[in-house]
């Protein structure tokens, strides 16, 4: 049985933390867990599910979220669910509103997940994430055309440092192959001077 859940996840900087933290939206989680269009695909999988047999089964952000998490970390079943029940960061991950300390989840869960979410509907989520990024893209340079059209300066969207490290420097480095031929050549000199008093005519 599939119950899709109503209540709206929190923005990260509300998620519910024991000691009073907060998430950061810089996070590589939090920024990944808005790429991925979870409600786009919940409908196509909860009909997977029968709608009145059978235990209430886990949400798709969970079931997607915990096999990325798998996959990013390079964990066995296991140890991805003992990281999702440390790390609240991998929590919000996969949709939990606050910090629990019990896992969410069996490891054997994953089982069926991988079942349930076969190479085509990755293909159909990750070709979405991607339509989604060229169309926001898109509208970033129409809109930057249109302010350029209309002649409206555009703002800069950060600071420019400049730093001599860049620039470049007449030093050889120690993979500097001119260093190796610069050796021949002044072994080979050595070696010339040395043979020059022992040449017999």
């Amino acid at each position: 049985m599939y119950r899709k859940e109503e209540q709206p996840l929190p923005p990260p900087e509300k998620f519910e933390l024991p000691f009073e933290g907060k998430l950061s939206p810089n996070n590589r989680w939090v920024i990944m867990a808005e790429l991925i269009p979870w409600d786009d695909f919940e409908e196509e999988y909860a009909k997977l599910f029968s709608a009145e047999k059978g235990a209430p089964a886990k949400l798709f952000r969970m079931a997607l979220g915990t096999l990325i998490i798998k996959e990013k970390l390079g964990t066995s079943d296991r140890e991805t669910i003992e990281q999702i029940r440390e790390n609240p960061y991998l929590q919000y991950f996969i949709g939990l509103n606050c910090y629990q300390q019990e896992p969410p989840l069996e490891s054997s869960m994953l089982v069926h997940f991988r079942k349930r979410i076969d190479g085509e509907l990755i293909n159909k989520i990750n070709k979405k994430i991607v339509k989604r990024e060229i169309d926001k893209s898109d509208k970033e340079v129409k809109k930057k055309d249109y302010l350029q059209e209309k002649g409206e300066k555009i703002k800069n969207k950060g600071k420019l440092i400049l730093d001599a490290t860049c620039a470049p420097a007449d030093i050889k480095y120690p993979t500097d192959l001119g260093i190796l031929n610069q050796a021949r050549i002044e072994t080979e000199r050595i070696i010339d001077n040395l043979y020059t008093p022992l040449r017999v005519n």
